[in-house]
């Protein structure tokens, strides 16, 4: 057992390998303040990579309505508790355990005949699940909580006694990959030049353990062919600087895809960087499982901040502030606003951006304008009386 340094989680943890990070890492951002459910993610993702026999069950993209939602059944609520108390201190460093810690596995007594199955079951926390489990991708689906609403109860931006949002999921990629870590006989591998997780379908024998030992349910097994699978990244478009089929196809244009650094290294004229480690306004998602997952998210405004912070960390209150001032167009967060416009702009990925008076310009790994949007939409005002057609308007902005 190696000790690498997790930045998400602020200290040094145990790791099956020593850290490796890859020459550039595959990342994204998703604004879940704009995210509606409308599942076309979840379909552009299956008809290309899961639509052959076995695959029936499989969603690598799936949307999920929280607080109630989840694919497959309970994934979050069943490692949560395994986990155990998972505390921040006041200095943003995670003082509770991660899935590599909590069975204080002794990996230094482990011979090396022993059993590769039972050896990667015992040092990582985790479960797999029931086939039930991915039977049902959309229970849960728009299913509220919270306070009953009266005849008198008063709802603003701040102040939503009920409430849900949407949580779309996609593999993280993540830096300390658990299905790479479990893996008894390595099939499952980080590509060095974008850090894609990828699996070996021709050396996978099946032992499931990545399925068991990947906390988001994202390594999934196919019964019929008889080996897991998992979401690609996309790589093919990835490599040909294209955004991956999801991002590209989502109406709600919540999806930026990118590189991303550790807070040292961070490009913040790239728009995930600047996103994540300038402006701070997208967060991991349960970063205290300690995998330092590379998908972020920008977290909604109009739930509970104490049911947020358990999914994406201690920061939430300050993303929540800082998205809302550049929603209402604070000049102080003009940039941010203008990062957030080029979402979705481009089926391209924007490697950096700017914002000028009139304009935010995302730019190819080339240097080449790929997205221009504007900062402000144009508005026309009409007469509310049209005399050529002798009819009245009832909408004239």
């Amino acid at each position: 057992m190696a000790e690498v340094y997790n930045w998400q989680i602020g200290r040094e943890m145990d790791y099956p390998y020593t850290e490796a990070r890859p020459e550039k890492q595959w990342g994204a951002v998703f604004d879940l303040n704009k995210c509606i459910a409308c599942q076309t993610c979840s379909l552009s993702c299956k008809t290309t990579w899961t639509n052959n026999e076995g695959q029936e069950h499989m969603f690598w993209n799936n949307v999920e309505t929280k607080p109630y939602g989840s694919y497959p059944l309970q994934w979050d609520v069943e490692i949560l508790d395994r986990l155990g108390v998972q505390e921040w201190g006041s200095d943003g460093v995670y003082e509770g355990k991660t899935i590599f810690e909590a069975r204080d596995f002794d990996w230094e007594s482990m011979a090396i005949d022993d059993d590769p199955e039972t050896m990667h079951s015992e040092g990582i926390e985790g479960f797999r699940p029931d086939d039930e489990d991915w039977a049902q991708p959309n229970l849960g689906e728009d299913e509220p909580t919270g306070q009953e609403v009266e005849s008198d109860t008063h709802i603003d931006e701040d102040h939503h006694p009920t409430w849900f949002f949407y949580l779309p999921r996609v593999c993280n990629h993540c830096t300390f990959a658990a299905c790479a870590g479990g893996c008894p006989v390595q099939a499952i591998y980080k590509r060095q030049e974008d850090g894609i997780v990828l699996l070996d379908e021709d050396s996978c024998q099946a032992f499931q353990e990545c399925v068991r030992a990947c906390p988001y349910g994202k390594s999934i097994y196919n019964s019929v062919a008889q080996n897991s699978q998992k979401c690609v990244g996309c790589y093919p478009k990835v490599e040909q600087g294209l955004v991956p089929q999801c991002f590209e196809n989502c109406l709600g244009k919540i999806r930026m895809h990118g590189w991303v650094n550790t807070p040292e290294n961070a490009n913040t004229a790239a728009p995930v960087d600047y996103m994540v480690h300038d402006a701070e306004v997208a967060l991991p998602l349960y970063p205290q499982l300690g995998l330092e997952p590379n998908v972020y998210y920008i977290p909604p405004i109009n739930v509970p901040t104490d049911y947020l912070e358990q999914m994406f960390g201690p920061r939430v209150e300050q993303a929540q502030e800082t998205y809302r001032k550049a929603r209402r167009g604070d000049e102080e967060y003009r940039k941010l606003r203008g990062a957030l416009h080029l979402m979705g702009s481009t089926e391209w990925r924007i490697e950096e951006f700017e914002v000028t008076d009139e304009e935010a310009i995302g730019y190819d790994q080339n240097g080449h304008t790929v997205a221009r949007v504007p900062m402000e939409e144009p508005t026309y005002q009409r007469d509310r009386f049209d005399s050529q057609h002798d009819a009245y308007r009832l909408d004239i902005a």
